[in-house]
C-alpha cells in the first residue's frame, strides 16, 4: 500500500505539466490577440479619429430677416401665412394706400406750382432788364436835354452881354434888355431842370438794377429742373411715391414665414414688426466647443455633422468659416463675477461659426434652433 501511494504523484506529474503548458500558451494567445486589437484600434484611431474634436452643443442659425411696415396704415389684405415658403420680391402684406395717393397728388400739385414760379421768376428777369434798358434811355435823353439847356443858357447869355454893350448908344431900350435878362433866367431854370431830370434817371435805373439783380438771383446758375424750389417739390413728390409703394410689403429674402403678427383691418405704425423670414437655404451651424478643444482649430477646417431632425443617416459637410470674439458668458445679460471668494473654475465654451455644403442643405432642409452634432477635423483644410 505504501509503494502504491508512493507512486501517485510520479504518475500524476506529466498530467500536471501539460495543463500548465495549455495555461501559458492559451495566455500568449491571448496576449497577442489582446495587443493586435489594441494596435488595430489604435491604427484606427490615428487614422479616423485622431485630431477630431467633438461636441454636440450645436445649433442651426440664419441671418433672418425682420419684416416691418415702413409706412403706417391700415392692413387691407395678407397674402401669407405662417410657415409658408415665400422668394424675395413676394408681396407679403398690402395696406390701404388712400393716404398716401393724396400725399402724391398734393405733392405734385406743389411740383407744378414750383415750376411755375421758376418760370415767373425768369419773365420777371427779363421784364427788369428791360426797365434797366429803358433807364438807361432816359439817362441818355435826359443828358441831352441838359445839353441843349446848356447851349440856351449860353445863347440868352451872349443875348444880354451884346445888348447891354450897347445900352448906352440908344440902339437897344431897356425893355429889350430886361428881356434878355429874363431870358437869360429862364434857360438857366431849364438848365436845372435838365440837370435834375438826369439825377431822377439815374436814381430810376439804379432801382431798376436793383430789381434785376433780385429777380437774376433766383434763376442765377439754374435751370428749372436744379431750381431749389423745385428740386424740393420733386424730392418730396420722390418721397410720397416712395411711401405709396412702401403700402405693399414684399419679402426680403428667400424662406419660411414665421412669427406672423398681422391681421387684416389692423393699423401698423411704421417700423412696427410683422413677421419673420427664415432664409433656411442658407442657414449654418454655431457650435460650442470647449476652450480646451481650441488648440488645433482653425478657419477652412472641414466639419461633419449630424442633426437629430433626420438622423445619423444623413451626414451633413461643411467647414469652419469664424470664430466669435468672446464666449457667451461674456455677453450674456448679466456676466459671471468671478472676484468673489467661492469662485469656481468653470469650462467656458466658444461659439465656432460652420458654413453648410448649399446642395445637402438643399437636399435636406434645416429650421433655425434645431440641435448638431458637430466634429472638425483639425488635420484637414478645404
Amino acid at each position: 500500500m505504501a509503494d502504491e501511494t508512493a507512486a501517485t504523484p510520479a504518475e500524476t506529474s506529466p498530467d500536471l505539466g501539460g495543463n500548465g503548458a495549455k495555461r501559458r500558451k492559451f495566455l500568449r494567445i491571448l496576449a497577442i490577440v489582446v495587443l493586435s486589437a489594441a494596435l488595430l484600434w489604435a491604427a484606427w484611431y490615428y487614422l479616423t479619429q485622431a485630431g477630431r474634436v467633438h461636441t454636440d452643443n450645436a445649433y442651426v442659425g440664419a441671418d433672418s430677416a425682420v419684416v416691418t411696415a415702413l409706412v403706417a396704415g391700415p392692413v387691407q389684405e395678407v397674402r401669407v401665412a405662417g410657415t409658408q415658403a415665400v422668394k424675395k420680391g413676394d408681396i407679403l402684406v398690402i395696406l390701404d394706400d388712400a393716404d398716401a395717393r393724396l400725399a402724391v397728388a398734393d405733392a405734385q400739385a406743389a411740383l407744378r406750382l414750383a415750376r411755375q414760379r421758376y418760370g415767373q421768376a425768369g419773365a420777371n428777369a427779363d421784364a427788369a432788364r428791360a426797365r434797366v434798358v429803358a433807364r438807361g434811355a432816359d439817362v441818355n435823353q435826359s443828358r441831352a436835354r441838359l445839353r441843349d439847356a446848356n447851349a440856351a443858357v449860353e445863347k440868352a447869355r451872349a443875348e444880354l452881354a451884346r445888348r447891354e454893350s450897347i445900352a448906352g448908344t440908344g440902339a437897344v431900350s431897356a425893355e429889350e434888355i430886361t428881356a434878355a435878362r429874363a431870358a437869360l433866367q429862364s434857360a438857366s431854370a431849364a438848365r436845372d431842370l435838365a440837370s435834375a431830370a438826369i439825377a431822377s434817371a439815374q436814381a430810376t435805373q439804379g432801382s431798376a438794377s436793383g430789381d434785376l439783380g433780385a429777380a437774376e438771383a433766383l434763376v442765377r446758375g439754374t435751370t428749372i429742373d436744379s431750381a431749389p424750389d423745385v428740386a424740393a417739390a420733386q424730392a418730396r413728390l420722390e418721397k410720397a411715391e416712395l411711401d405709396l409703394a412702401r403700402t405693399v410689403i414684399r419679402a426680403p429674402v428667400d424662406g419660411i414665414v414665421t412669427n406672423k403678427q398681422v391681421q387684416v383691418g389692423q393699423r401698423i405704425a411704421a417700423g412696427a414688426p410683422i413677421m419673420t423670414i427664415v432664409p433656411i437655404s442658407t442657414a449654418y451651424v454655431d457650435a460650442n466647443y470647449k476652450e480646451s478643444q481650441f488648440k488645433d482649430i482653425r478657419i477652412g477646417q472641414p466639419v461633419e455633422l449630424v442633426s437629430d431632425y433626420y438622423g445619423d443617416d444623413v451626414v451633413f459637410h461643411g467647414k469652419v468659416i469664424g470664430i466669435a470674439g468672446g464666449t457667451g458668458a461674456a455677453f450674456s445679460l448679466i456676466p459671471a463675477q468671478n472676484a468673489t471668494g467661492n469662485w469656481v473654475k468653470v469650462v467656458q465654451r466658444l461659439p465656432v461659426r460652420i458654413a453648410l455644403d448649399p446642395k445637402e442643405l438643399k437636399a435636406h432642409p434645416l429650421r433655425v434652433g434645431l440641435s448638431m452634432e458637430a466634429t472638425i477635423d483639425t488635420r484637414g483644410k478645404d
